[in-house]
């Protein structure tokens, strides 16, 4: 008699790619009920991992220097000390500039976990790859930079026009189509449209002079947009189908892809690849704004500061932390980049792993209060008012013409604080700074969003 799929089903085995194979095998072979039991015991779901009862520790690399910063950091460790429980985390740590992201158990900005043979998409988030870029232009006029900026960047919300599209290289547009999580065309269009462009939050060009050599320098600061927020979510989907078999009790947004499966491998790829687009987008940009002036760059360095790095089988998930090790990053290009915020300078620095930092330091300065919050705390004065406090002596530009003031300097952690607990904690060397001339962010993209248009005209 021909067995079938459902027979196996009705043993508790969970259908799969494996189905198709071991039906053909069970089949020709004629095995019989015992012999056949035998061979699907190798394709049995493993026992679920409970959450660990003694949490894998971490470090904790920052203090309190207010009372809201108090509350900050009993947030950030308890937070942590949930996360821990995860069954794949092995080590972890959080940086000077750590603040909660969500309700307890989640990773928090400026957290660092260590997994082994994991990759959890939910500590990566939709914003894969955020990193920096910083290009020197030597001695040209930091004005002439930021105009010649202004005129070649995107911010906001969705892609460029038609027309006015960068290319993606035909390259990356193959690697896309190669992969098990990228092959869309769909996708690999959305990817074409949103090269160029810097989306909205706390991404920016900021323009500066360097302490050391008083070169003009330009830096950029965004992610994967769109195509990273799309494999996110396809990575998160699969994650929490291999939860549902493999430990149900985790949290949802801690799901993990087992590294030695086929879709843990793909997903792996698929990230090196979105970090290639998000390095891509960034030298578009910079090497328009060169282009345009007649300038040659002088030097040009970048890191990623929200990504997953690897060593062996421990997986780093970095939520906002700079890697400093050699190790994680394969085009080493230079020092890695820490900026603070619109008023404070870009720190360029350098550093090794120690006992501290597990290979990474801060990736800015982190926030106390959430952006409603920090509106709220400022509500007695009007938006130039504050605008005026903040930005003396700058050239602060927003793309929507509409400021943002939860992306002001009060909207951030005391950057001096940030900086002193570096050197408390040993770590990172700090070897430069980027002295701020101005900076351009995407402004409040709320206040005439697309679809409060759409609405407006449909009144």
């Amino acid at each position: 008699m021909k067995i079938t799929g459902n027979e196996i089903i009705e043993l508790g085995y969970r259908p799969g790619k494996w189905f198709a194979d071991a039906l053909e095998h069970i089949n020709e072979n004629e095995l019989n009920q015992e012999e056949m039991e035998n061979y699907l015991d190798q394709f049995k779901d493993p026992d679920p991992l409970p959450l660990n009862e003694n949490p894998a520790d971490f470090i904790v690399n920052i203090t309190a220097e207010n009372e809201s910063e108090q509350d900050n950091v009993e947030k950030v460790t308890k937070t942590m000390q949930t996360l821990m429980k995860t069954p794949t985390l092995v080590a972890g740590a959080i940086m000077p500039d750590a603040c909660p992201t969500g309700p307890e158990g989640h990773i928090p900005v400026g957290g660092l976990v260590v997994a082994k043979n994991a990759i959890h998409p939910g500590f990566h988030s939709a914003d894969i790859c955020c990193s920096v870029m910083l290009t020197d232009f030597g001695k040209t006029d930091p004005k002439e930079v930021l105009d010649a900026a202004h005129s070649i960047t995107h911010f906001g919300y969705g892609g460029r026009e038609r027309g006015q599209q960068m290319p993606m290289s035909a390259k990356l547009m193959e690697e896309f189509r190669g992969n098990l999580f990228l092959n869309e065309e769909r996708l690999i269009s959305i990817a074409r449209s949103h090269m160029g462009t810097q989306g909205d939050g706390n991404h920016f060009l900021f323009v500066g002079i360097s302490k050391n050599t008083g070169n003009t320098m330009m830096i950029t600061h965004h992610g994967s947009r769109a195509p990273g927020a799309i494999l996110y979510d396809k990575g998160m989907k699969v994650a929490n189908r291999f939860r549902q078999i493999l430990s149900p009790e985790t949290l949802k947004e801690n799901a993990w892809i087992p590294f030695d499966t086929e879709e843990g491998e793909s997903y792996w790829e698929a990230l090196q690849i979105i970090r290639k687009w998000t390095k891509e987008n960034h030298e578009s940009i910079h090497n328009a704004t060169l282009e345009k002036l007649n300038v040659e760059e002088l030097d040009r360095y970048w890191n990623e500061h929200n990504f997953v790095f690897r060593d062996g089988d421990l997986f780093y998930h970095a939520k906002g932390a700079t890697p400093l090790d050699d190790k994680f990053l394969p085009d080493i290009t230079g020092p890695r980049l820490i900026p603070l915020n619109m008023a404070e300078p870009v720190l360029i620095v350098s550093g090794a792993t120690n006992g501290r930092n597990l290979g990474f330091a801060p990736h800015g300065a982190g926030r106390n209060f959430s952006r409603t919050q920090h509106k709220k705390s400022l509500a007695h004065k009007t938006i130039e008012e504050v605008f005026e406090e903040e930005t003396k002596g700058l050239d602060i530009r927003f793309f929507t013409n509409d400021i943002d003031i939860s992306e002001l300097p009060s909207a951030y952690k005391n950057a001096q604080n940030v900086r002193s607990q570096i050197k408390e904690f040993g770590l990172c060397e700090v070897l430069d700074e980027v002295m701020p001339y101005g900076c351009i962010m995407a402004g409040d993209v709320q206040k005439n969003a697309p679809w409060k248009k759409k609405k407006k005209f449909r009144k």
